[in-house]
Order: C-alpha cells, then sequence, then structure tokens
C-alpha cells in the first residue's frame, strides 16, 4: 500500500514521540477472549483490503466490544506492517472481531463485512493491489464456517454484483496485532484516514452498491436490543440485601418512594455523554442525548432511552394526581412525569438521581451497554 507507506514515513518521528510503541494485543485467540472479560464472547477473522477501513466499519455494529486490526493467515511468526504490506509473506491485512453472540450473530457479522469492501475483486481491494489486501472469512470452527458458506451463497446469488462473489473461506490458523499506530487509526488521524479511504473508491463503491442498505445491519441490530433490552431476566433482591447495597437515600427514594433534595443530588447538573440505568437492575433508562436543563433541580429527559423498561402509574399521594415513574425489571421508584417539558415530546421525566447509576460514554462498551453508542456517533 505504497500511499500509507508514505504518509507513515512522513509521520514516524511523530508516532514515536507520541508514544506509540509495539502492539499490547496479544496473538492467540485465547488471550482475545481474556482480554474481554467474558468466555462467551466470539471471535469473527476478517480481511477486507485495507484494515483500517474494516476496523473503522465492523466497530459500528453494536454488540462488536472490540476490533483489531492485524495479520492473518500467514506462517511467519511476528510480522511487522513492512514485512506484510510488501507482499512477501503470506499474511493478509485483516481485523479480529470479538463480539457477544447475545447481542449480535455472527451471520450478522458477516452481513455487515459484506456490505463494505468488493467480494468480487480477487486481486486486491480498491486502489491497493497484491494478494496482501485481498478478502478472506478465517473461520475459526464448523459452525462459523457453514455460516459462513451459506452467507457468501446468498450474497452471490442475490444478483447484487455483476461478477461473482470470490471472497475465500479459511480455516484459522494464524493472527498477529498489527503496530500498536494502527490500531483506532481513524480516531487518532481522522483527516488523514477520510482522504485515504474516499480516494480509495471504497465509499463511492459502498455507495453505488448499497446505497442506504449499507448500515440496515446496524439498524436491524439497534432494533432489536431495544425489544430485547426490556425482557432481560433479573431477580431483585430481598430487601436487607437492598438496604446492605444502598445508601440510605438510595433506598428513601427506591424503595419508599422518597425524593432527594432539589439542585443537591449527583445528576441534576451532569452534561457528560453517557446513559443513565436503574442503581438496583442496572436496566438502561435514560440517555443525555435526551437531557435538558428544566431548572428544577432535577435530572430532568424529554423521553426513555428503552420504553419497556419504563412503567407509569397513576400517583394520588400529596393531595394531587401525578404519573409516577419506575424501572420495570428492578420495580423502582424513579421519579414523575409531566407534560410540561420541551418538544419534541414535551414531557419532563423528573428523576431522583438516587435512583440513578450514570455510565459514562468510554465506559458504556466494557459495561455491556454498547448497542447504544450510536447515540453519540
Amino acid at each position: 500500500m505504497i500511499r500509507k507507506l508514505a504518509s507513515f514515513t512522513l509521520t514516524g518521528a511523530l508516532l514515536l514521540a507520541l508514544g506509540f510503541g509495539l502492539s499490547i494485543y496479544s496473538s492467540s485467540e485465547e488471550q482475545a477472549m481474556a482480554d474481554s472479560g467474558n468466555a462467551n464472547y466470539e471471535i469473527a477473522t476478517l480481511a477486507g483490503g485495507c484494515f483500517w477501513c474494516v476496523e473503522s466499519d465492523m466497530e459500528k455494529l453494536p454488540g462488536v466490544i472490540k476490533v483489531v486490526s492485524g495479520y492473518a493467515g500467514g506462517s511467519e511468526p511476528n510480522p511487522t506492517y513492512e514485512q506484510v504490506s510488501s507482499g512477501s509473506t503470506g499474511y493478509r491485512e485483516s481485523v479480529q472481531v470479538t463480539f457477544d453472540p447475545a447481542r449480535i450473530s455472527y451471520a450478522e457479522v458477516l452481513d455487515h463485512y459484506w456490505r463494505h469492501f468488493d467480494p468480487t475483486d480477487s486481486g486486491g481491494s480498491f486502489g491497493d493491489r497484491g494478494f496482501q489486501y485481498t478478502s478472506a472469512i478465517f473461520y475459526h470452527n464448523a459452525q462459523q464456517r457453514e455460516v459462513a458458506e451459506a452467507s457468501k451463497k446468498a450474497l452471490d446469488e442475490s444478483g447484487r454484483f455483476d461478477n461473482p462473489v470470490v471472497t475465500p473461506l479459511i480455516e484459522y490458523t494464524t493472527f498477529y496485532p498489527a503496530e500498536a499506530y494502527h490500531q483506532d487509526y481513524y480516531k487518532h488521524n481522522p483527516v488523514r484516514y477520510k482522504t485515504y479511504r474516499y480516494f480509495s473508491g471504497r465509499d463511492r463503491f459502498v455507495e453505488d452498491h448499497w446505497g442506504d442498505a449499507a448500515d440496515d445491519v446496524i439498524e436491524a441490530v439497534r432494533d432489536n436490543a431495544l425489544v430485547t433490552g426490556a425482557d432481560k431476566a433479573f431477580v431483585k433482591p430481598d430487601d436487607a440485601t437492598l438496604k446492605k447495597t444502598l445508601t440510605p437515600l438510595q433506598y428513601k427514594v427506591t424503595q419508599e418512594e422518597g425524593t432527594e433534595p432539589p439542585f443537591d443530588n449527583t445528576y441534576w447538573d451532569n452534561h457528560a455523554e453517557g446513559i443513565y440505568v436503574d442503581i438496583v437492575s442496572g436496566e438502561p433508562l435514560f440517555s443525555s442525548t435526551d437531557k435538558y436543563e428544566s431548572g428544577t433541580g432535577w435530572p430532568s429527559f424529554t423521553k426513555p432511552l428503552v420504553p419497556g423498561n419504563i412503567v407509569e402509574k397513576e400517583d394520588r399521594s400529596l393531595f394531587s394526581v401525578r404519573t409516577e415513574v419506575r424501572s420495570k425489571a428492578g420495580d423502582n421508584h424513579l421519579g414523575h412525569v409531566f407534560d410540561d417539558g420541551p418538544q419534541p415530546t414535551g414531557l419532563r421525566y423528573c428523576m431522583n438521581s438516587a435512583a440513578l447509576r450514570f455510565v459514562p460514554k468510554d465506559k458504556m462498551q466494557a459495561e455491556g451497554y454498547g448497542e447504544f453508542l450510536y447515540l453519540f456517533d
């Protein structure tokens, strides 16, 4: 990839000055599982040309835990970028996608993958020519192979392309992470990345062949998460446990329908990006994208993040009729909803900070709320 190699020559000194060194990722699948923190996660290893681009595209998928750029399929130990890009090894530029199969299936991962490169090109990928830039699916087991075969067959028979799909399905053998400066390149070098991607022809190809359907898988998985997110099993702890785990104020608010003081609570003036979850059950309730300054001194939102996680009940206490808001799974008192909010809903979900826990955007993936990161794109 001549353009890439030249750009690294120009910026090599800067990268070293910024402290980029050898990749901290292990090359073994077992270590990737350990890093993910969940033995139930799965890995897909995919090649689709420039790994900067494939990494960026795959990280957009809800249910994807992490994506690592690297080199797959060769036999030489610890290959470098210079070796692989020269075409002198048996490696392809590839990515390893760690994903949660409870949130996204391997078939959906492949469906999204197919939509972001040219699977009919046997000589490289767009402007990058040579074996090292050709596409491939490296299946990790017999089940992945069957899914990949069916997925490739369906695409080939769909009539989407004039030429046949030539992406090979290869049994997984090796993967080495690329150097650290290649990881999340699109985040660290957005201008250079966007320029490279545009002039490579990748974006034009995707637009010409898929148009608005290019991100259909993202929308489908996201919509499914909004439906199933309200139905996750949760067993509420007994009262004694709640008294031990909650602060006195949290217990009073959530279990005794109490109200915390205005302007003297944790989140009333919180402006950070992230989501708010139930303090007990962890079910996602509200997003910072729907939070606004109501002037009441309590965190206020125009709508819930997952409507199915909210239960509204009539409240006739305090000599008035109000609408109480409770969490569905946790059955905890959260606050009240009023019809004096701003558009587009005209509602004000006035919540108690003591009933909520804030999960910042940069921790959402690690805490299992990655499907909502699309809110901050």
